[in-house]
């Protein structure tokens, strides 16, 4: 009796498992994150990068569900901010080839990833109002002879995605030539052809920072993750017939290749992708971006499912299991900044809306992935 009672329990458990992993009940959860988030804080925030990341995951929430009160948040979001990034009209003023906050900074990816957000918006409901900022700044910034804009690789989501989500409005070609000429520079800076992976910027290039293990290269989880999302969201605009599209598709297959060899047994990767000892222990955001990027391929036939699945269960594994709290809170997220540092706190409590968002991003394509 005790064996059948056993064995019975267990069946239980293993029917539990595979409900979990339904496509509704996964869908629910991603709508429990998402009303979390919003209940615990305004929309009315600056439409900088930190905050801006996460209204590309609720973007993708909206697409998945249809849910208007989340539309409603974004378009409360872009209406405070203007439909703008930063607001400096005088482009002799304008900037990008250091950080910073100022309302100077136009032309700095960090203020630009809002773009994004609003070409979606725009989409819905073609009002000029929700463009006019975006065209003003993008179509400048491609008439231009620079071709450093970005220079970490964070800009890599932020800045390089616009260029195609704008092209699918104006279908203007300068757009996608521009767009190309820069991740052209910026991947002669930071792709390790060995590691297959992105150095965050310049500062970080091998023999520069070296890690504890072996005095290797510093790869940087959240750096290299952002890497992968945008060229995801770069494919997915991109014309078929474009002849910029392979050189994409390699450097997206390249990365993932390079990311799968180095995630921890557990699912998640490190701040420091080559040596955990470096900052150990959980971070959701830079897994969370992998995790997106690699399902997003494996969904578009760009990645072998069968090749990657180990990798994306273990992911989802952590996200869903460890990531997500019982609350809805997302946590385990390295605060901001710019390397693999073990100074900063990462816990259960570690919240940030750009690691919300690029769970969010995650569990949307994890829901179309088990169909």
């Amino acid at each position: 009796m005790k064996l059948l009672s056993t064995l019975l329990l267990g069946t239980a458990l293993m029917a539990q498992t595979v409900v979990a992993q339904t496509k509704e009940d996964v869908i629910a959860t991603i709508e429990k994150v998402n009303n979390y988030w919003q209940s615990h804080n305004s929309a009315k925030c600056r439409g900088f990068w930190d905050n801006a990341a996460y209204f590309t995951g609720n973007q993708e929430v909206y697409n998945l569900t249809g849910n208007q009160k989340y539309l409603d948040y974004a378009i409360e979001w872009a209406e405070f901010n203007n439909w703008k990034g930063a607001t400096q009209k005088d482009k002799r003023r304008w900037r990008y080839q250091t950080y910073g906050e100022g309302m100077d900074f136009v032309l700095f990816a960090d203020w630009q990833i809002c773009f994004q957000v609003y070409i979606d918006l725009y989409k819905l409901e073609h009002r000029a109002e929700r463009l006019e900022r975006t065209l003003e700044v993008m179509c400048y910034q491609a008439a231009t002879p620079e071709k450093d804009y970005w220079w970490w690789a964070d800009a890599l989501y932020m800045g390089m995605p616009i260029f195609t989500k704008l092209y699918t409005v104006t279908h203007d070609p300068k757009l996608l030539d521009k767009q190309y000429e820069c991740f052209r520079w910026t991947d002669s800076l930071l792709f390790d052809t060995q590691e297959q992976l992105y150095y965050r910027d310049g500062k970080y290039v091998y023999p520069k920072v070296k890690t504890a293990c072996n005095d290797g290269k510093s790869f940087w989880a959240r750096g290299a993750g952002w890497v992968i999302a945008g060229l995801a969201k770069v494919i997915q605009d991109i014309p078929q017939d474009c002849e910029y599209r392979d050189f994409y598709i390699d450097r997206f297959k390249k990365l993932a290749e390079g990311a799968a060899r180095c995630q921890q047994p557990e699912g998640y990767w490190t701040r420091s992708m080559l040596c955990p000892d470096d900052a150990p222990g959980y971070e959701t955001s830079g897994t969370a971006f992998f995790t997106y990027g690699i399902l997003w391929g494996v969904n578009n036939g760009i990645l072998s499912a069968k090749q990657y699945k180990p990798t994306i269960d273990k992911a989802w594994e952590y996200l869903s299991k460890i990531a997500l709290q019982p609350d809805g809170s997302i946590g385990y997220v390295q605060p901001i900044g710019e390397k693999p540092d073990p100074t900063r706190t990462v816990n259960a409590q570690s919240q940030a809306p750009f690691g919300t968002g690029a769970w969010l991003l995650a569990a949307c394509e994890y829901s179309k992935y088990i169909k």
